[in-house]
């Protein structure tokens, strides 16, 4: 179920009492273990985390005008989702994720593409930040450029986001993810 929510807030917003908490606790965690240079926005009618055109030029292969996606939070018709992009290229990822998410004493609803839930207590959140902890930047632009060269298409997108920000995607050093409005309006008053 895809929103026409044009920003995050709006989204989060439009979201009943119970999914808008469920949602903005795992949000939460992201934005905390999200490596620099990663940003946060509205893509494919979900809360989104890209690593930007400015980062890595060739953008998502399926549609070059999109960024890189990384990761996505999205309110469905029965569940909540969770997108990991990043766990689906490493086998050894995922089993570490489904190792750990069963070490929490969680039932692991883990589809081709997404973790489904259907209520925060589902959800490790531990697991969730180790998670994101584990696939920074570089290794994520790394690993979706192997995945590309597998499939064959390597050579146009390799050239185009070999380099990420001028640099060989294993030493970026890019921007802090950009926080949330609300994140930054608390920090002011501090």
């Amino acid at each position: 179920m895809q929103s026409k929510a044009k920003t995050v807030a709006e989204y989060m917003a439009s979201l009943p009492a119970d999914r808008r908490e469920a949602l903005a606790a795992v949000r939460t965690t992201i934005l905390a273990n999200l490596d620099r240079g990663f940003e946060e926005g509205m893509s494919y009618g979900m809360i989104g985390y890209h690593v930007p055109h400015a980062l890595f030029p060739a953008g998502y292969h399926c549609d070059p005008k999109q960024p890189l996606p990384y990761a996505g939070l999205a309110s469905q018709s029965g569940h909540m989702s969770l997108y990991l992009m990043g766990v689906y290229f490493d086998p050894a990822d995922a089993k570490w994720l489904a190792t750990e998410w069963k070490k929490a004493g969680k039932k692991l609803d883990m589809g081709k593409s997404c973790i489904r839930f259907k209520k925060l207590e589902d959800v490790p959140l531990d697991v969730v930040a180790a998670a994101i902890r584990r696939m920074p930047l570089a290794k994520y632009v790394g690993m979706y450029e192997a995945q590309l060269a597998q499939m064959g298409k390597g050579k146009s997108a390799k050239a185009a986001g070999k380099k990420v920000a001028g640099k060989k995607a294993a030493a970026v050093k890019a921007k802090p993810a950009k926080k949330p409005a609300a994140k930054k309006a608390a920090a002011k008053k501090k």
